[in-house]
Protein backbone atom coordinates (compact mmCIF):
# COMPACT_ATOMS: atom_id res chain seq x y z
CA UNK A 1 0.00 0.00 0.00
CA UNK A 2 1.25 3.53 -0.90
CA UNK A 3 2.13 5.90 1.51
CA UNK A 4 1.58 9.56 0.61
CA UNK A 5 4.43 12.30 1.10
CA UNK A 6 3.38 15.83 0.86
CA UNK A 7 6.64 18.43 -0.03
CA UNK A 8 5.97 21.93 0.37
CA UNK A 9 7.75 23.85 -1.90
CA UNK A 10 8.74 27.54 -2.32
CA UNK A 11 10.37 28.19 -5.20
CA UNK A 12 10.36 25.38 -7.82
CA UNK A 13 13.99 24.83 -8.26
CA UNK A 14 14.24 23.75 -4.17
CA UNK A 15 12.84 20.54 -4.47
CA UNK A 16 13.29 16.89 -3.10
CA UNK A 17 16.33 16.97 -5.43
CA UNK A 18 18.14 13.75 -4.63
CA UNK A 19 15.42 12.52 -2.33
CA UNK A 20 12.72 11.83 -4.23
CA UNK A 21 14.70 8.11 -5.55
CA UNK A 22 14.89 7.08 -2.00
CA UNK A 23 11.53 8.40 -1.14
CA UNK A 24 9.81 6.40 -4.34
CA UNK A 25 11.90 3.35 -3.14
CA UNK A 26 10.46 3.71 0.41
CA UNK A 27 6.78 3.51 -1.25
CA UNK A 28 5.65 6.91 -0.93
CA UNK A 29 3.82 8.46 -3.66
CA UNK A 30 4.76 12.26 -3.82
CA UNK A 31 2.81 15.32 -3.89
CA UNK A 32 4.23 18.99 -3.99
CA UNK A 33 2.31 21.71 -2.58
CA UNK A 34 3.79 24.79 -4.44
CA UNK A 35 3.24 28.35 -1.95
CA UNK A 36 1.63 30.30 -4.38
CA UNK A 37 0.16 28.04 -6.14
CA UNK A 38 -1.62 25.30 -4.21
CA UNK A 39 -4.04 26.38 -0.83
CA UNK A 40 -2.45 24.79 2.30
CA UNK A 41 -5.90 24.64 3.80
CA UNK A 42 -6.89 21.96 1.23
CA UNK A 43 -3.32 19.97 3.18
CA UNK A 44 -5.03 17.17 6.04
CA UNK A 45 -1.60 17.86 8.34
CA UNK A 46 -2.74 14.83 10.54
CA UNK A 47 -3.49 12.81 7.85
CA UNK A 48 -0.47 12.91 5.83
CA UNK A 49 2.00 9.80 6.27
CA UNK A 50 4.55 12.09 5.80
CA UNK A 51 5.26 15.97 5.38
CA UNK A 52 8.32 17.54 3.94
CA UNK A 53 8.78 21.27 4.32
CA UNK A 54 11.91 22.54 1.58
CA UNK A 55 13.80 25.68 1.74
CA UNK A 56 13.27 29.26 -0.19
CA UNK A 57 14.90 32.81 0.16
CA UNK A 58 12.46 34.05 2.55
CA UNK A 59 12.64 34.98 6.42
CA UNK A 60 10.58 32.94 8.84
CA UNK A 61 9.92 36.07 11.46
CA UNK A 62 8.92 38.61 7.66
CA UNK A 63 5.18 37.37 7.83
CA UNK A 64 4.15 41.15 7.33
CA UNK A 65 5.12 40.69 3.56
CA UNK A 66 4.91 36.82 3.38
CA UNK A 67 1.83 35.97 5.50
CA UNK A 68 1.26 32.63 4.10
CA UNK A 69 4.51 31.95 6.54
CA UNK A 70 1.56 32.00 9.52
CA UNK A 71 -0.09 29.56 7.53
CA UNK A 72 2.67 27.16 7.14
CA UNK A 73 3.74 27.47 10.94
CA UNK A 74 -0.20 26.91 11.60
CA UNK A 75 -0.11 23.74 10.13
CA UNK A 76 3.61 22.45 11.43
CA UNK A 77 1.85 23.19 15.32
CA UNK A 78 -0.78 20.67 14.41
CA UNK A 79 1.20 18.20 12.81
CA UNK A 80 4.31 17.98 15.30
CA UNK A 81 1.97 18.27 18.42
CA UNK A 82 0.64 14.97 17.01
CA UNK A 83 4.41 13.70 16.57
CA UNK A 84 3.66 12.75 12.54
CA UNK A 85 6.58 12.23 10.71
CA UNK A 86 8.12 15.40 9.67
CA UNK A 87 11.34 16.73 7.70
CA UNK A 88 12.04 20.37 7.21
CA UNK A 89 15.29 21.27 5.32
CA UNK A 90 16.80 25.09 5.88
CA UNK A 91 13.60 27.50 5.59
CA UNK A 92 10.97 24.09 6.37
CA UNK A 93 13.92 23.70 9.31
CA UNK A 94 13.10 27.06 10.66
CA UNK A 95 9.75 27.20 10.19
CA UNK A 96 9.49 23.60 12.10
CA UNK A 97 11.52 25.56 14.95
CA UNK A 98 9.51 28.40 15.34
CA UNK A 99 6.32 25.91 15.07
CA UNK A 100 7.87 24.35 18.45
CA UNK A 101 8.65 27.72 20.15
CA UNK A 102 12.12 28.33 19.40
CA UNK A 103 13.54 31.49 17.96
CA UNK A 104 14.25 31.83 14.32
CA UNK A 105 16.94 35.45 13.83
CA UNK A 106 19.64 36.32 11.16
CA UNK A 107 23.04 34.76 11.68
CA UNK A 108 26.37 36.50 12.22
CA UNK A 109 26.94 35.52 8.87
CA UNK A 110 25.77 34.19 5.21
CA UNK A 111 26.68 30.52 5.04
CA UNK A 112 26.44 29.56 1.34
CA UNK A 113 29.12 26.68 -0.05
CA UNK A 114 30.54 22.90 0.87
CA UNK A 115 31.63 22.30 3.74
CA UNK A 116 31.75 19.40 6.35
CA UNK A 117 29.39 18.71 9.51
CA UNK A 118 30.42 18.45 13.18
CA UNK A 119 28.32 15.51 14.55
CA UNK A 120 27.37 15.45 17.66
CA UNK A 121 27.37 12.53 19.85
CA UNK A 122 22.98 12.17 19.20
CA UNK A 123 23.98 13.43 15.31
CA UNK A 124 26.60 10.21 15.25
CA UNK A 125 24.11 7.73 16.46
CA UNK A 126 21.60 8.58 13.97
CA UNK A 127 20.58 8.83 10.21
CA UNK A 128 22.75 11.90 10.27
CA UNK A 129 26.13 9.15 10.88
CA UNK A 130 25.97 8.74 7.11
CA UNK A 131 26.78 12.23 6.31
CA UNK A 132 30.40 12.09 8.55
CA UNK A 133 33.11 13.78 6.79
CA UNK A 134 30.93 14.34 3.70
CA UNK A 135 31.03 18.23 2.23
CA UNK A 136 27.46 19.03 2.39
CA UNK A 137 25.65 22.39 0.63
CA UNK A 138 24.71 25.29 2.79
CA UNK A 139 22.77 28.22 1.86
CA UNK A 140 21.47 30.27 4.67
CA UNK A 141 21.24 33.57 6.29
CA UNK A 142 19.04 32.57 8.92
CA UNK A 143 19.31 29.72 11.95
CA UNK A 144 17.29 28.77 14.69
CA UNK A 145 17.40 28.49 18.29
CA UNK A 146 17.54 24.78 20.04
CA UNK A 147 13.79 23.56 20.27
CA UNK A 148 13.00 22.85 23.88
CA UNK A 149 13.63 18.73 24.24
CA UNK A 150 15.28 18.30 20.88
CA UNK A 151 18.55 16.98 20.33
CA UNK A 152 21.24 18.69 18.72
CA UNK A 153 22.79 16.92 16.15
CA UNK A 154 25.26 19.05 14.40
CA UNK A 155 27.20 22.39 13.94
CA UNK A 156 29.78 24.35 11.69
CA UNK A 157 32.07 26.85 12.65
CA UNK A 158 29.62 29.87 10.78
CA UNK A 159 26.16 27.60 12.56
CA UNK A 160 26.18 26.02 15.97
CA UNK A 161 22.44 24.27 15.73
CA UNK A 162 23.05 23.06 11.78
CA UNK A 163 20.02 20.15 13.05
CA UNK A 164 17.67 19.14 15.30
CA UNK A 165 15.52 15.98 16.08
CA UNK A 166 12.56 15.13 18.79
CA UNK A 167 12.36 11.55 18.53
CA UNK A 168 12.65 9.19 15.09
CA UNK A 169 9.87 11.39 13.60
CA UNK A 170 10.79 14.81 13.63
CA UNK A 171 14.26 16.30 11.63
CA UNK A 172 14.76 19.55 10.96
CA UNK A 173 18.17 20.37 9.09
CA UNK A 174 19.61 24.05 8.18
CA UNK A 175 21.56 22.12 5.01
CA UNK A 176 20.84 21.16 1.65
CA UNK A 177 21.59 16.98 2.15
CA UNK A 178 18.73 16.71 -1.06
CA UNK A 179 20.64 19.40 -3.50
CA UNK A 180 20.95 17.61 -6.78
CA UNK A 181 24.67 19.41 -7.82
CA UNK A 182 24.35 18.29 -11.07
CA UNK A 183 21.12 21.06 -11.05
CA UNK A 184 23.45 24.11 -9.50
CA UNK A 185 23.13 26.61 -12.11
CA UNK A 186 19.31 26.69 -11.44
CA UNK A 187 20.20 27.32 -7.67
CA UNK A 188 22.65 30.01 -9.38
CA UNK A 189 20.45 31.85 -11.24
CA UNK A 190 17.58 31.56 -8.74
CA UNK A 191 19.75 33.01 -6.09
CA UNK A 192 21.31 35.49 -8.47
CA UNK A 193 20.96 38.61 -6.42
CA UNK A 194 21.60 36.85 -3.56
CA UNK A 195 25.04 35.74 -4.37
CA UNK A 196 25.34 38.98 -5.86
CA UNK A 197 25.67 41.18 -2.72
CA UNK A 198 27.46 38.44 -0.28
CA UNK A 199 30.07 38.97 -3.20
CA UNK A 200 30.93 35.16 -3.89
CA UNK A 201 32.51 33.55 -6.62
CA UNK A 202 30.12 31.37 -9.10
CA UNK A 203 33.18 29.31 -10.58
CA UNK A 204 34.26 27.90 -7.10
CA UNK A 205 30.77 27.03 -6.40
CA UNK A 206 30.63 25.45 -9.45
CA UNK A 207 33.24 23.62 -9.30
CA UNK A 208 32.52 21.88 -5.57
CA UNK A 209 29.59 21.00 -6.71
CA UNK A 210 31.21 19.01 -9.18
CA UNK A 211 33.68 17.65 -7.09
CA UNK A 212 31.38 16.90 -3.96
CA UNK A 213 27.80 16.24 -5.83
CA UNK A 214 28.62 12.52 -6.18
CA UNK A 215 29.80 12.11 -2.73
CA UNK A 216 26.81 14.32 -1.12
CA UNK A 217 23.99 12.57 -3.44
CA UNK A 218 25.28 8.88 -1.65
CA UNK A 219 25.95 10.15 1.59
CA UNK A 220 22.43 12.30 1.33
CA UNK A 221 20.15 9.68 0.01
CA UNK A 222 21.80 6.93 2.43
CA UNK A 223 21.06 9.27 5.40
CA UNK A 224 17.62 9.48 4.17
CA UNK A 225 16.82 6.43 3.26
CA UNK A 226 17.78 4.96 6.95
CA UNK A 227 15.48 8.21 7.94
CA UNK A 228 12.83 6.98 6.83
CA UNK A 229 13.20 2.89 7.92
CA UNK A 230 13.15 4.63 11.54
CA UNK A 231 9.91 6.48 11.40
CA UNK A 232 7.21 5.65 13.71
CA UNK A 233 3.91 6.69 11.95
Amino acid sequence: MLKTAVAIRHVPFENLGTFEQPLVEAGYKLHYYDIGVDELRTLEPVKTDLVIVLGGPVAVYDTGNYPFLVDEIALLTDRLAENRPTLGICLGAQLMAAALGARVMPGEEKEIGFAPLTLSEAGAQGPLAQLADVPVLHWHGDMFAMPKGADRLAETPACSNQAFALGSNILGLQFHPEANCARIERWLIGHACELAAAGLDLSVLRADAARYGAALRDAGQQMFSQWLKELRP
